[in-house]
């Protein structure tokens, strides 16, 4: 059951980052700052359950956000995200994290992840911008968005896949 609470979440997250997101972003700031509620919780899953279910979870959505929102290249968001999450669950798997190493967890991951994107993209001439534009110009202003819902999600998530764990060590026991 609890597999199905974290699908339908994200499903959620998806659906509120693409429709409900662009309206509540001030008008002089929507192409400015882009919501990745979805890469949020792909790094609490590796954070706090399983770094299978990461991979899984970022390499689904990720080609999910590639196939509805972008255009330009299939599936570099399902490769970055998927690969992403899991060397979150690789780096953390034996350690108890608490709020604070979450968050810069979450944070640097969010920097890397539109980092890699970026130099995919200039690899490949999609865009001619500087990288240090990139970094001002929405980089930045992204994460604070991503910090912020880290930090008002936090104790829900790690229930969530903490519960989850837990629940497949149980099954696992019997």
């Amino acid at each position: 059951m609890s597999m199905n609470r974290i699908i339908l979440l994200m499903v959620l997250l998806f659906i509120v980052e693409g429709a409900v997101m662009p309206w509540i972003i001030p008008a002089g700031f929507g192409h400015r700052i882009i919501p990745h509620f979805v890469f949020v919780m792909v790094i609490f899953s590796g954070l706090y359950s399983k770094r299978h279910l990461a991979l899984l979870l970022g390499a689904s959505f990720g080609m999910l956000q590639d196939v509805v929102y972008f255009g330009h290249l299939l599936g570099i968001n399902a490769f970055v995200m998927g690969l992403m999450g899991y060397y979150t669950g690789v780096l953390l798997e034996r350690r108890r994290s608490t709020i604070m190493m979450a968050i810069s967890v979450i944070g640097f991951a969010c920097i890397l992840y539109d980092s890699v994107i970026y130099f995919i993209y200039s690899v490949f001439r999609i865009t001619n911008e500087s990288y240090a534009w990139a970094l001002i110009d929405h980089i930045l202003p992204s994460l604070f968005l991503q910090l912020a819902f880290a930090l008002a999600c936090y104790v829900p998530a790690r229930r969530l896949f903490e519960g989850q764990t837990k629940a497949n060590a149980e099954k696992d026991e019997e």
